[in-house]
């Protein structure tokens, strides 16, 4: 009996602990602003052509989830500056410099269009109209090289709150579509698909509009195995390029491949997926937990 009791205490423990982990990375406050805006985020992607999963991030990154004090004092969700062609309200808080001028606007949807106005209408960012809708790597990169923000982690934590909170599902949305209804994939012919191996593991390539659905049937492979090697969550979506995993990942890279320098636009996911790593074992081998967020010129471990 006290075999037992010692056991339910340590599975207790290491519960909570996962919980814990569970409730850290998503945090309710951010589902919260989420659940209110997303319709918002999705009017102004189907009507200015910027992939909503960006506009949520930004937004989420910018203003705290809505809880920033210039997001409660001028309804400002993306911290944009006055710049000489701004002509309405504006405040002054500290920033870069002791007081630098924010647009203020009178509601938050007036924020959220503005941004939309601001990326379009400014030929620096003219580059970034030329990705897929689809794309929100590619998007989150760009706006980084193109001086919307000067932390060199912007684009990795555009890529973390789009991958931690799911974001990317609102790219394929439309204001009439049914709330969160998942596409499935109905079947048909199976294709024939080419394998190959990297790290000694054995891989497929995503075609243009793939999915684990499809690669699962073509194959002959349950979709939950599929998504457990590749550790990725259902609806997670795949660019063409992706090495699909058809068996488990490793716990270390193979050699030569000791360290890896990030990049603008990588993900720990990303990263692991890249070197047929587990991705508890590269958060593990580098001391980081789940909140940690890769920035450009980071020095990772890989083995």
């Amino acid at each position: 009996m006290k075999i037992n009791a010692y056991k339910i205490f340590i599975l207790f423990f290491l519960l909570c602990i996962v919980l814990g982990a569970q409730a850290q990375k998503r945090d309710k406050s951010y589902l919260n602003y989420i659940e209110k805006y997303k319709y918002l985020a999705i009017k102004q992607m189907e009507k200015h052509k910027i992939p909503a999963s960006i506009t949520l991030a930004q937004a989420l990154l910018e203003s705290g989830a809505g809880l920033s004090s210039l997001a409660n004092s001028s309804n400002n969700h993306f911290g944009i500056k006055c710049h000489a062609d701004w002509k309405g309200e504006r405040i002054y808080r500290r920033d870069d410099n002791p007081k630098d001028c924010f647009r203020r606007y009178e509601t938050i949807e007036d924020s959220y269009e503005d941004h939309s106005l601001f990326l379009s209408k400014h030929s620096r960012y003219s580059v970034l109209f030329s990705y897929n809708i689809t794309d929100y790597e590619a998007w989150a990169r760009g706006l980084q090289k193109c001086g919307y923000a000067t932390d060199k982690a912007y684009a990795n934590k555009l890529i973390k709150y789009i991958e931690d909170y799911k974001l990317y599902i609102y790219d394929s949305k439309s204001i009439s579509s049914e709330k969160n209804k998942r596409k499935t994939f109905s079947g048909g012919e199976r294709k024939m698909r080419l394998t190959y191996i990297t790290h000694g593991l054995l891989y497929v390539i995503a075609e243009t509009n793939d999915s684990f659905d499809k690669i699962a049937y073509d194959m002959g492979f349950k979709v939950k195995n599929l998504l457990k090697y590749n550790e990725a969550p259902e609806d997670f979506p795949l660019r063409k390029g992706d090495i699909v995993y058809l068996e488990k990942k490793k716990k270390k890279a193979n050699a030569p491949y000791y360290e890896y320098v990030v990049k603008i636009g990588d993900s720990m996911h990303r990263i692991s997926q890249r070197y047929g790593i587990r991705l508890k074992n590269l958060y593990k081998m580098n001391k980081k937990d789940s909140d940690y967020i890769p920035t450009e010129g980071d020095v990772l471990r890989l083995r």
